[in-house]
């Protein structure tokens, strides 16, 4: 996994080679994990992996706002936006390890 993106079949495919299990298994398992995270989201929580990170929805009020192209006013709605705030090990972990190299 050294490439510099790596799709969900591939990360699968990375932990069935390091956990022996069989890729069935481990892609209910991965799916799980990820639907678990986007369900607790929706419902406005927080997910926490200490040390990795935390998932979390802000949420923005609408506004009045331009078209780019024609300059008209038009409404901009409500959204939510999931973000990612990093873990201080892994913080730490990244910075050294880019020393490294």
């Amino acid at each position: 996994m050294a490439e510099n993106h790596v799709t969900k079949s591939q990360f699968v495919e990375h932990l069935t080679a390091k956990t022996g299990l069989p890729k069935k298994q481990v892609e209910k398992i991965v799916n799980t994990v990820f639907q678990t995270m986007i369900d607790t989201m929706v419902q406005g929580g927080r997910i926490e992996i200490r040390g990795f990170a935390s998932f979390f929805v802000k949420t923005y009020k609408g506004y009045k706002g331009r078209n780019p192209k024609t300059g008209d006013a038009v409404m901009v709605e409500e959204k939510r936006l999931p973000f990612f705030k990093v873990g201080k090990e892994l913080r730490t972990y990244l910075n050294e390890s880019s020393r490294i190299e």
